[in-house]
């Protein structure tokens, strides 16, 4: 069974966007993922298209309507469906390597992005949506973080590496940012190439790595290094 992603969407046409390109574009093209985008406004029932309202208690802006959103919903996932509905959110919880794994041993997702000032509330708790952020900013839409969240999970579905250990030594994977990489030439502007990788030793080249990996990640994301795995000896 194929990755199935379900797009509920005010804007279908930017999907697949980046995701009909490269390693994705590849897959989806061989039938190893497939993508619905679905309109929203196609769920309204006014002449209008009407998909918000003002937000009940005053205030900037529009809310997306639940009764709308429930239509869509259920036509993208309807009884029985056993995909995670997803709703892209700047309030969710983050997304980790760890959830893009657990989505990717999935049979797919259905993804809903918001808009305006967000989604009603009764719409996320009836319809059983996990709210998702894939950072502490705010973007114009949830479409540009469905893309995201999509092309994470989409490289790990078995097949789309071609290499399958190029997604287990990544950062995250042991929560550890990434090493830093070389390749040639031997000598760039004055830079050389550390000499540990080129000694042919795999034991004192994996020693470098996890403690390059370590010092990345002690600088830059010191609050990955309590859950990181110990180096396999």
């Amino acid at each position: 069974m194929s990755f199935t992603a379900s797009v509920l969407t005010l804007y279908p046409e930017m999907f697949p966007g980046a995701l009909g390109l490269s390693l994705a574009g590849r897959a989806l093209e061989a039938g190893t993922w497939s993508l619905e985008a679905i309109q929203i406004r196609d769920f309204a029932t006014d002449r209008h298209r009407t998909v918000d309202d003002t937000p009940a208690g005053g205030g900037a802006g529009m809310v997306m309507r639940a009764d709308v959103l429930a239509r869509a919903i259920d036509h993208a996932s309807p009884q029985g469906d056993e995909r995670p509905r997803l709703l892209m959110s700047p309030r969710g919880k983050p997304l980790t390597q760890a959830r893009v794994r657990e989505l990717a041993a999935g049979p797919g997702a259905v993804i809903l992005c918001g808009r305006f000032e967000g989604v009603d509330q009764r719409l996320i708790e009836a319809r059983g949506l996990e709210e998702v952020s894939i950072g502490d900013f705010i973007l114009s839409g949830g479409e540009p973080a469905a893309l995201v969240l999509l092309d994470a999970v989409v490289r790990l579905l078995p097949g789309v590496m071609g290499n399958a250990v190029s997604g287990e030594e990544e950062s995250f994977e042991n929560g550890l940012l990434e090493h830093p990489h070389y390749t040639r030439p031997q000598e760039f502007e004055g830079r050389q190439i550390p000499e540990v990788l080129t000694s042919g030793n795999h034991k004192k080249i994996a020693a470098w790595r996890r403690a390059e990996a370590e010092k990345l990640t002690r600088e830059r994301r010191p609050d990955l290094l309590a859950g990181a795995q110990p180096l396999v000896k």
